[in-house]
């Protein structure tokens, strides 16, 4: 098997370029599916039948949640590849994603308590599936906080790529906490063994608005992984060919 273009994705110039040509093809489809998710689930979709015109805060709250996992999963495999092979393109991919996935999660919880006072009568209960995502979020600043707190990158990267990938045991909590313990947490409604269990016209703008967030994330992404190669390689001579281009 030809690995060529995986030791490809070692080099920050390559990856630099291919990150540049590829955001417009995430950027602009993620707009698109927003504006269509959005009037779907705001417009068209239906009231639900118990809450009210309340439950379309799960048009944001949904995918918030499910990027915060998602990206959480993606920076520790890429701070395991970092660490493992030692690439630091793969480490600049984990730093990059750590701020993004820190304000999903943070949008997620927002829009969790906010969905909850009218539910529960509360903004905030010690529910696992709660808990658990509040110390994603304490995961997500303690990696940041650990980067910015060590002065040598090398060792910045080494240490935060230890606390990501020890931290994943968390992702998968967070998953199946609502079917492993009692919890008030509404179970999950479209991954599940059998089939989703919202009616279709709520359901498809659900589904836009999930892969117009997360080709949004990827967009991101991209952009925060050209300026963290920019500044890992800032006195590099490729640096200064591509500046004068």
């Amino acid at each position: 098997m030809d690995w060529t273009w995986f030791h490809r994705l070692g080099s920050p110039p390559h990856v630099y370029r291919i990150a540049g040509s590829l955001f417009p093809w995430f950027a602009w489809p993620a707009a698109l599916l927003m504006l269509a998710g959005l009037y779907g689930g705001l417009v068209l979709a239906p009231p639900d039948y118990q809450q009210g015109d309340g439950f379309r805060i799960i048009y944001v709250h949904a995918p918030s949640a499910w990027l915060s996992l998602m990206i959480y999963s993606t920076m520790a495999a890429a701070a395991a590849v970092g660490l493992i092979w030692r690439m630091k393109v793969a480490h600049a991919v984990a730093a990059s994603c750590a701020p993004v996935g820190a304000w999903f999660t943070a949008v997620s919880l927002v829009t969790g308590m906010l969905w909850g006072k009218p539910m529960w009568g509360t903004y905030w209960v010690w529910d696992p599936r709660l808990t658990a995502q509040l110390i994603l979020m304490f995961l997500y600043l303690g990696y940041m906080g650990l980067r910015s707190g060590i002065e040598d990158p090398a060792r910045a990267d080494r240490a935060s790529a230890v606390l990501a990938i020890v931290g994943i045991v968390n992702v998968p909590i967070i998953r199946f906490s609502v079917e492993w313990w009692n919890s008030i947490h509404q179970a999950p409604s479209i991954m599940k063994m059998d089939r989703p269990s919202m009616p279709m016209d709520m359901l498809v703008p659900l589904l836009t608005m999930l892969l117009a967030f997360t080709l949004f994330f990827v967009a991101v992404l991209l952009v925060r992984l050209r300026a963290e190669i920019l500044r890992r390689e800032r006195n590099a001579t490729w640096i200064r060919e591509v500046v004068h281009a």
